[in-house]
C-alpha cells in the first residue's frame, strides 16, 4: 500500500514522527511513505519505506528508559560506529525519534545462528567492534540495577531477594579487562544475513563496557556449551579479539553473577510493566541458581 504524504496511515503514529519525516525526508515525504509499527502495536519502532528508501525510527520513551535505553546515547554510538559498516547509518536525532538506515537481509534462525560459519563470524563481527575505542560514559551496572530496583514490583519483594540485593550492592563490580563498545543484546534475531555480511541490528542496548561482560551476556542469553562458549573464544582471538584467553574467561566468570542479576532485575521490570508472565518464567532459573549462591 502507498500512501500520499500520510493522508491514509492505517495505523496511529505520532505527530511528532510525521513532523520529522515532513521536515527531514521531505523528498520521500511528498514521493509517498508506507509506515508500518515493527514492536506489535506498541507504536515505539516503525519502518518508513519510500519508493527509494527504508528507514527504522526509534522511540524514546519512559518505559523504555527504565529499562535502560536512551536514544541519546544509541545516536551517539552508532555514529561513533559509521566508518565501520558493523551497525546501521544514523540519519537523524530529533528528540523524541531517532531514525536510522533499515538493514536489508533475513534475520538468522537459531540452527543458522549457531552454525560453524555464523560463529565465525561473529567472533570476526566481535572482534571488530571490541577494537573500536569506547565513547561516552562507561555502564556503571550498580547503578543500572538500583534503576531497576526502583521500578518492580513491591509485592514480589522477598527477603532472600532482599538479601541477594544488598549484598549485590554492596560488592565492587571486577576491573575492566578492556573497555569498548558493545552491543549487549546478541541473539539470532538480532543478526542479519545482508548483501555486506552478517550484520548486527537493535544497538538500543548498547554501550560502552568491559568485553567480558558482552560475552557473559551472550553466553547465557544464547544457552551456549562450554564447547560452544570455547570455540567462539578461540575464532575471536584468532581475528584479533582479546588474546589471552585464560584470562578472558576468568573475567567472564567474575562478571557471570551480575550479568544474571541484570537479567533477573530486567525480567522483574518487564512483567511490571506488562503483566506477562513469560518474564517471571525466564527469571525463575535466574532466581533460584542467586538466591542458592547468597545463601
Amino acid at each position: 500500500m502507498k500512501l500520499s504524504g500520510l493522508a491514509a496511515v492505517p495505523f496511529k503514529i505520532n505527530s511528532s514522527l510525521r513532523s520529522l519525516v515532513e521536515k527531514h525526508l521531505p523528498a520521500d515525504y511528498s514521493a509517498g511513505c508506507v509506515f508500518t509499527p515493527v514492536e506489535g502495536l506498541s507504536s515505539e519502532s516503525w519502518r518508513i519505506e519510500s519508493p527509494t528508501y527504508r528507514y527504522l525510527a526509534r522511540l524514546e520513551s519512559a518505559e523504555k528508559q527504565l529499562l535502560g535505553i536512551d536514544r541519546r546515547r544509541e545516536n551517539r554510538l552508532l555514529r561513533h560506529l559509521s566508518s565501520t559498516g558493523i551497525a546501521p547509518q544514523v540519519l537523524r536525532w530529533a528528540y523524541p525519534w531517532l531514525v536510522v538506515s533499515w538493514v536489508d537481509g533475513e534475520t538468522l534462525s537459531q540452527a543458522l545462528f549457531f552454525s560453524a560459519e555464523q560463529q565465525r563470524q561473529l567472533a570476526a563481527l566481535l572482534a571488530r567492534l571490541h577494537g573500536v575505542a569506547p565513547q561516552g560514559e562507561v555502564l556503571d551496572i550498580r547503578r543500572r540495577l538500583g534503576r531497576y530496583w526502583q521500578a518492580i514490583d513491591r509485592r514480589r519483594l522477598t527477603p532472600a531477594w532482599l538479601r541477594v540485593h544488598q549484598r549485590m550492592m554492596k560488592r565492587s563490580p571486577p576491573k575492566a579487562l578492556k573497555t569498548a563498545v558493545t552491543h549487549m543484546d546478541i541473539h539470532p534475531e538480532n543478526g542479519v544475513v545482508s548483501p555486506q555480511g552478517t550484520r548486527l541490528i537493535d544497538w538500543e542496548y548498547a554501550v560502552s563496557a568491559d568485553i567480558a561482560l558482552e560475552f557473559a551476556a551472550l553466553f547465557r542469553g544464547n544457552s551456549y556449551s562450554p564447547s560452544q562458549q570455547s570455540q567462539l573464544l578461540l575464532d575471536y582471538a584468532r581475528c584479533g579479539g582479546y588474546p589471552d584467553l585464560v584470562r578472558l574467561e576468568a573475567q567472564i566468570r567474575l562478571w557471570q553473577p551480575w550479568l544474571d542479576y541484570l537479567m533477573l532485575m530486567w525480567f522483574e521490570v518487564r512483567w511490571q510493566q506488562t503483566a506477562d508472565a513469560r518474564y517471571t518464567l525466564w527469571a525463575q532459573p535466574l532466581r533460584q541458581q542467586l538466591f542458592s549462591e547468597f545463601k
